[in-house]
This record gives structure tokens, sequence and C-alpha cells, in this order.
């Protein structure tokens, strides 16, 4: 039987619950547990698939085809967790169940509620993982901050779940702030005690306070957060401000985090893996001295979470190349308005351009510019999902001479469409969950870049996108320069180009980013690191 760990949070959001829950995860494992978590998401949408990223931010998506929250991607790069359809639970999924359930008749003509019909849903969502996955505990992040009217339904739940469980079988994690007012030069309290206040009204009662803060938590505010929180005091731990979010397990650790954990749960130490991998990669983010400028070239670019994984693997194929990664983020309408000498300047010194996933036609010819830019100046390019799309139409109306060359999704009636809807999307009126979603075989070409960055003959990747490459174009292509190098078996789609007599120009259909790790990079970022470093030297 799986023990459970319930995370939440008060005071503000924003806290870094995710980071905070899945560097839990990473000290449980370093003590030889088996681990997995569990995003809840207080809102309607059943998933946010169809969300803008600036409501949002990133959807991050699982081996199965899951449209999740952003926060499963803090969960893999910093732990071993299962990730599928069950690990994010939302109100939107859970009502829609329950309703299912009730116009099907399973409730016999009762009248259906809050408690328990809601309730009882979401504790047998979370369920699952526990019993779909061998683990030793399951980690259960609640979203949103209490208070929060929609999140009562999922406070509720896990209240009865810790009382199901038993002693010793279950604790409450809260995550809160200690605000520092500089005009009375002191570190607040108070807020943390209403927020804990908040939770026990509701009856639960939290066993470990995590307290965010700027500056050092000093002794006596530690000792007023515990009595007025009914807390142990070695339980209010302290989770100041770091440089670099990585480094967070360890402060963790090193505050004893992991041995009241163990001890709350009743749980021994056992051998696990050691944290010295981890470490080594932060020691190499803090020694690295040369530097390499890459652009990310976007459309969401003023949201800082719209391309978190992204960002993230960079930071990880910056790692691997033991360089300091400069990211500069490019809003892709800015450059739609420079001239082509204009453009010197806006690249200087950037020597890899990396274009992203996106939705919509805003934004697409400054994309097509950047993208045309790295290949007539040969600078390494890596276009990911409609950065692929992006290079295809940019090729085929330059160097193919296919002047009206487009995507369907951004002209219907485009003369020679290159990226196109599969016939199987062309009848979808659901546009939640319906896109080529989650692993998805690919072969790569003997002799390729890719083959040489893999060092595999097949790999599997994750897909989010409905257009593709357009197959009845794949010879014209061929004939000037592209090398169509990673195919996905089933109808012989394209997923993978590179272009002949270039430095570095790669793009793929799916999304690489998802399956990086700070101390295991993706063999894609670390090779695209690596070629924008060389160019620079």
């Amino acid at each position: 039987m799986a023990k459970y760990i319930f995370v939440t949070g008060g005071v503000v959001s924003s806290l870094g619950k995710g980071i905070a829950a899945a560097s839990i995860g990473k000290l449980l494992e370093w003590n030889g547990y088996k681990i997995a978590l569990i995003k809840c998401d207080p809102y309607i949408n059943v998933d946010p698939g169809t969300m803008n990223p600036y409501q949002h931010g990133e959807v991050y998506v699982t081996d199965d085809g899951a449209e999740t929250d952003l926060d499963l991607g803090h969960y893999h790069r910093y732990t071993s967790s299962p990730l599928s359809k069950w690990s994010n639970v939302t109100t939107g999924k859970v009502y829609q169940k329950v309703i299912t359930k009730e116009r099907r008749g399973d409730f016999l003509g009762g009248t259906v509620q809050v408690i328990p019909h809601i309730t009882n849903e979401i504790k047998h969502e979370i369920r699952q993982v526990e019993k779909k996955y061998d683990v030793d505990v399951v980690l259960v992040e609640i979203g949103g901050t209490v208070g929060d009217i929609e999140s009562l339904p999922f406070l509720e739940s896990i209240r009865q779940m810790k009382n199901e469980k038993g002693f010793g079988n279950a604790i409450n994690l809260h995550l809160t702030l200690v605000p520092y007012i500089k005009a009375a030069g002191e570190m607040k309290t108070k807020p943390t005690q209403h927020s804990v206040g908040k939770l026990r009204e509701i009856g639960i009662q939290p066993e470990i306070l995590m307290v965010r803060t700027e500056k050092h938590l000093p002794a006596e505010a530690r000792s007023k957060i515990a009595l007025f929180c009914n807390v142990e005091e070695d339980c209010v731990i302290e989770a100041k401000d770091v440089d670099d979010v990585y480094e967070i397990p360890l402060m963790f650790k090193k505050n004893g985090l992991d041995k009241i954990l163990l001890d709350k749960l009743k749980l021994k130490r056992k051998k696990g893996a050691s944290s010295t991998k981890w470490q080594k990669a932060i020691d190499i983010r803090k020694s690295a001295k040369k530097k390499v400028k890459i652009g990310v070239i976007g459309k969401y670019i003023a949201l800082q979470d719209a391309y978190k994984s992204i960002d993230e693997s960079l930071q990880h194929g910056a790692i691997a190349n033991r360089i300091k990664l400069d990211l500069i983020k490019l809003e892709a309408d800015d450059l739609e308005s420079k001239k082509a000498s204009e453009l010197k300047d806006v690249f200087k010194d950037i020597t890899g351009i990396l274009v992203p996933g996106g939705f919509g036609v805003r934004g697409i010819n400054g994309k097509l510019i950047a993208a045309r830019y790295a290949r007539e100046n040969g600078i390494p390019y890596f276009g990911i999902c409609l950065g692929m799309q992006i290079a295809v139409i940019e090729f085929a109306r330059n160097v193919c001479g296919l002047k009206s060359a487009n995507s369907t999704e951004f002209n219907a009636r485009t003369k020679y469409p290159v990226i196109s809807l599969l016939t199987e999307q062309k009848d979808i009126k659901w546009m939640g969950g319906t896109m080529r979603l989650g692993q998805y075989k690919c072969n790569l070409k003997e002799g390729s870049i890719v083959r040489e960055v893999y060092d595999a003959a097949m790999v599997m990747e994750r897909h989010r996108h409905r257009y593709e490459f357009n197959g009845s174009y794949k010879d014209k292509f061929r004939k000037k320069g592209m090398i169509l190098s990673g195919i996905h078996p089933k109808g012989k789609l394209v997923e993978i180009i590179e272009l002949k007599d270039h430095p570095w120009y790669l793009a793929v259909q799916f999304h690489p980013e998802f399956k990086s790790k700070p101390d295991a990079p993706h063999p894609l970022f670390r090779a695209f690191v690596k070629a924008a470093s060389e160019l620079g030297r």
C-alpha cells in the first residue's frame, strides 16, 4: 500500500508548488523509494489542451497522449515518476465523468452532490496511480491557493483520504510565503498563520510547512510560525529563493527535509540513487566559463512559462557541453518589420536559432524570416513542431521556387500546400484531445546527422500537432537538397528534415523537450548547443 504526501499552497500563487513537489520526490528517490506525482487542477477545462498559452503556459504531453499541466514537466525533469493521463486530474475531467455516470443511471435516481459524488470521483482518480504503478509514495499536488472556491472539493477529498489511510500513511505539506517588508525591515508571519488557519477550518492540519522567503528565516520567526500553526519547529522548513532551481532538492536535503518525511511516513532509509550526478550538473552550470548565445523565436515570449520545457532543455544541452547558456528570446512579430540590414543587428552574436511550436497565423512571417536567415547565413537551426513546418515552407518558397507555398492552417487555398491536414483530421469537430498526440515511432535515415546524434536506427518521441509534411512534395524537396531523415512508418510521415551543405540545420515534427533532464540531456538539444558553440569559436 502506497503512502501519500499531499502538497498544498497558500498566501499567493506562483510559489513553486510544482518544483517543491518534484524536489520532494527527488529526495525520496535518493532515499531508495519509488514515487509517483499527480497534479490536481481546479479549473473546469477537461485538460489544458485547448487553452491559450497566455492563460496556462506550456502544455506538457505524456507518452500516452495526455495533454497536461506544465508542472508534469517539472516532475519529469526532477524525478523518475511515471507520467500518464492518470497524472493530471482536473475539475472538468471529474465532473465530466460524474455527469456521464448520472446520465447512464449509475446513481439509481439519487441526488448527485459535491459530497460524496464529486469527492469520491476525485479520490478514485488519485488512487488510479497507486493501482497502475508499483510505487512506494504518491505525491499529490493541489493546484491553486488555499481559500479559492474552486479548490475546495479537492481539499475535502485529501482530508478524507488522509483519514482513510490512517496515521503514518499520509501527511499534509503546505507551501506558504513569509514576505519581507522592506520599509519595516521585518519578515511577516501573519499571512502564513492565516493560510494554515484556512486549512484547519476545513479539517486539514499540515504536518510540515515549507516557507518561501527572500531572506533566511530567523529563529524567532520559525518559532512563531510553529507555535501559531500547531507545527513542530523542526518541521518549519525554509525554502529560500535560489539562483538555480535545480539546487532546491539539495537545499531541502541540507535542511533535513528527507529525514522528516521518512519519520512522518514511518519509512526507513534504503539504498537509493546518489545525489552526486545531480550535484555535478549544478556544479557545471556554476563553473562554466564559455558562453553560447541562442535565440528562441516565439510568439508567446511575453509569458515566461510558455516555452518552459524548451528553455530547460537548452540549459540541459549547455550542461552536457560544459557551456553557459545566454538565452535570447525574440518575438516573431517584431522580426516582420525588420529590413535585411537590420537583421544582422538582431542576430548579432547569436550562433544558434530555435523556432518552437505554436498555433495560428500570427508571427508566422517572423519565424519564416528567422529560418531563412539561419539557412542563408550558416547558423545552426533547430525547428520543433511548427518550427519544422516553418523550415519546410521557407525552403519551398525560396529554394524550390514554390513562391506561394504555405500550410493549409494559414491559407486553406494555397496553391502549394506543403504542410496540410491528414485525411483523418479533416472531419474532426471537437478540438480537445484530437491532435496527433503522444509517443510515435520514427525511423532514422542511415548516414544522417540525426542518426549520429541519437546513435540509434529508431526512436520514440512525443507529438502534439494536426498538420503534417505533405508527402506529395517529397521528391521535389529531395532534389533541392533537403534530407528527409526521420520517417514514421505508418503512412510514411516525415518527422525530421535536414539540409545538405549547412553546418547544422535540423527540424523535427515532435517535441524532444518533453524528454530532457539536467542529468540526462536530450541528444538533440545536446547536439544543437554543441553546434551553436562551435560556430561561435
